[in-house]
């Protein structure tokens, strides 16, 4: 009885001893195994970067640089056209009164001179209408006009490249986002069974940016072009209206 004692006391000492290494066994198998599931929990956990303009550009490709510098130019021709829209609106209120003062004392020397000294588009328009002054009221006026087209054109200087940019930097970005949109395919083509998402992702953000870059562009380029071209709309109708004015002073009776 006693050894019988000694059997049974035995027994749970040895299960014991069995069933430590085994449980050992069974949590380093479960570490191990879940080790691989939570790294590619971390590959897989999106890494935040920050969105700069700086990033964004650099992002875009090489063409990003002849949409910087048609940027570069478009802002260039919008500032220096301002200016010179803003001179020639410029108008001396008593320019026109002196000149008919001039004219009406049939001094044209001094109305010549006084239009010489005045460095306007308006100046310019009615000295050639009084270098005119003795033939046909018809030869003064196409003279007149003339001249006014010439001023017109010499403010819309630089408006073809503000049309050409708003029409073509999008079509640049265009192109920069189709190239990029067949580089990313091909990448992820390429990449075959390491092949995932983030390549495609990665690429089609790049491709992206040029889109954006060229839009941004254009749009700069076509308020630009449309706000210029309304200021020197505003200048042709005053030369329009001083060129008339003329006109009727060469018909006014001397007094």
């Amino acid at each position: 009885m006693s050894i019988l004692s000694m059997i049974l006391a035995q027994v749970p000492a040895a299960a014991d001893t069995v069933a430590q290494p085994l449980a050992d066994t069974m949590t380093q198998a479960a570490t191990a195994a879940a080790a691989p599931v939570a790294a590619a929990a971390d590959a897989a956990a999106p890494v935040v970067k920050d969105l700069s303009v700086w990033n964004l550009t650099m992002a875009g490709g090489w063409l990003m640089i002849p949409l910087a510098l048609l940027a570069v130019v478009s802002i260039y021709i919008f500032f220096e056209r301002l200016f010179a829209i803003n001179k020639a609106s410029r108008e001396d209120a008593a320019f026109m009164e002196r000149i008919k003062n001039f004219i009406h004392q049939g001094d044209v020397d001094n109305a010549m001179r006084l239009c010489k000294d005045t460095d306007t588009p308006i100046a310019r328009m009615i000295e050639k209408g009084v270098s005119r002054i003795g033939r046909p009221m018809n030869d003064v006026l196409v003279a007149v006009e003339n001249v006014g087209n010439m001023e017109i054109a010499k403010l819309e200087k630089g408006f073809n490249w503000l049309a050409t940019t708003a029409a073509g930097a999008p079509m640049i970005g265009f192109l920069g986002t189709v190239t990029g949109m067949v580089q990313a395919f091909f990448q992820l083509a390429s990449a075959g069974a390491n092949s995932n998402v983030t390549i495609l992702a990665s690429g089609i953000y790049e491709a992206l940016v040029t889109t954006v870059g060229g839009l941004i562009v254009g749009i700069i380029a076509l308020f630009a072009y449309n706000y210029l071209t309304s200021r020197v709309n505003k200048v042709m109708n005053k030369l329009e209206g001083k060129s008339m004015e003329f006109m009727d002073l060469l018909n006014e009776p001397a007094k």
